[in-house]
């Protein structure tokens, strides 16, 4: 039985890819009992291939298979909307609406109802009925653009900053957010999770320090983005990486002491902007002369701020990973594990992702739903 911070609030997923699904794996994962809507088909867009178990974000959550095309089934969906503490759906604009499934229709069943609603663009704006993906969603705020080497094209951060951090993350917060609030005042409400907004909110600290006169509009000039020699990644002997991030100077002078440094005047220039290519091509030389595993034995653990750059297949067995449990297996496939932690209501992975509608006789019967026939 789930025992996360979220046991006992029920969750009504509508079959989505990207930050829809990783959405409701993190609710499922702190204990909330997560139903998914899948198509009549059964088919869905975005699963990987081969069996369920592989589709990790959709771990943890029931299968209920409707056709929302279909009266019998949309009222069937509107009767567990009705059951439900929250719902998260990931349609563009409009669609919930005409299926007969949106805010009003749900919120006049279950005036309690949080309703999530996970986009690219926005419920509004300019761009609401566009299609998109996550490398268009960060190039509009601004992210992608900082991102990369000189005088090379930006750099995707695979889909992390806007699927997963400026959508899925802040869809979440959102959700426990108005769930929190509903019960002082006994109302739900609807959340409009753009991942546009997401994304733009992650870029706080650099609009703020951009303003000052601290950031350049210049990628691999600015000292998090790969243009300082104390914050970066290098390329070692053996072709492995590591990486640096020395950017206090009682941390700096500890990587100058590692890598015999400290009595280059040279790099006693901290913080000298017009220096760093310099000392990043000095200290790249310095970085090739060791393997991955020697600097490891020199470095990690140390005040340099270091950690080797590992790939998915090593990650899980580092001693650090190991030791506190960060990936786990589920029905044999390695995968993160819950995050972040509780004390007293601990995380935990209910199970792999299901076939879809695997659940649904066992879903309506739990949560007391008798669809009339036909």
């Amino acid at each position: 039985m789930a025992s996360g911070p979220l046991n006992g609030v029920k969750v009504l997923e509508f079959a989505g890819i990207g930050p829809g699904p990783f959405c409701c794996m993190l609710l499922s994962d702190m204990g909330a009992d997560v139903v998914r809507i899948d198509r009549g088909s059964g088919a869905r867009g975005g699963t990987p291939k081969g069996a369920p178990k592989y589709d990790v974000t959709s771990r943890g959550r029931r299968s209920v298979v409707l056709d929302l095309k279909a009266g019998a089934d949309v009222e069937t969906a509107l009767a567990l909307i009705a059951k439900a503490d929250v719902l998260v759906e990931g349609f563009r604009p409009g669609v919930m609406e005409r299926l007969g499934l949106g805010p009003d229709q749900a919120l006049t069943r279950n005036p309690r109802l949080v309703y999530g609603r996970m986009t690219g663009w926005g419920q509004s704006g300019t761009l609401a009925q566009a299609p998109g993906h996550d490398i268009n969603y960060i190039a509009l705020t601004g992210a992608l653009h900082a991102m990369g080497r000189k005088d090379a094209p930006p750099a995707p951060p695979l889909n992390l900053v806007g699927d997963y951090g400026g959508g899925a993350l802040y869809l979440a917060m959102g959700i426990c957010a108005a769930l929190f609030e509903a019960q002082r005042s006994g109302k739900g409400q609807v959340i409009d999770a753009a991942m546009t907004d997401g994304a733009a909110s992650l870029m706080a600290t650099f609009y703020g320090m951009r303003a000052s006169g601290l950031w350049s509009d210049e990628r691999d000039s600015n000292f998090l983005d790969g243009g300082a020699h104390f914050y970066d990644a290098y390329e070692c002997k053996d072709g492995g990486w590591v990486s640096i991030g020395s950017i206090e100077p009682q941390f700096y002078a500890e990587l100058l002491a590692k890598t015999g440094l400290a009595g280059d005047p040279e790099f006693a220039a901290h913080m000298d902007r017009s220096a760093w290519p310099r000392l990043s091509a000095k200290l790249a030389a310095i970085m090739k002369t060791k393997t991955r595993d020697e600097w490891c034995a020199l470095m990690e653990g140390s005040d340099v701020c270091f950690a080797p750059v590992l790939s998915m297949a090593e990650a899980p067995a580092h001693p650090h990973n190991a030791s506190r449990g960060t990936f786990v297996e589920v029905s044999g496939v390695t995968q993160p594990g819950p995050a972040p932690r509780f004390s007293r209501t601990p995380s935990a992975v209910q199970g792999p992702a299901p076939t879809p509608g695997a659940h649904t006789e066992a879903v309506l019967a739990a949560w007391e739903i008798f669809p009339k026939s036909g």
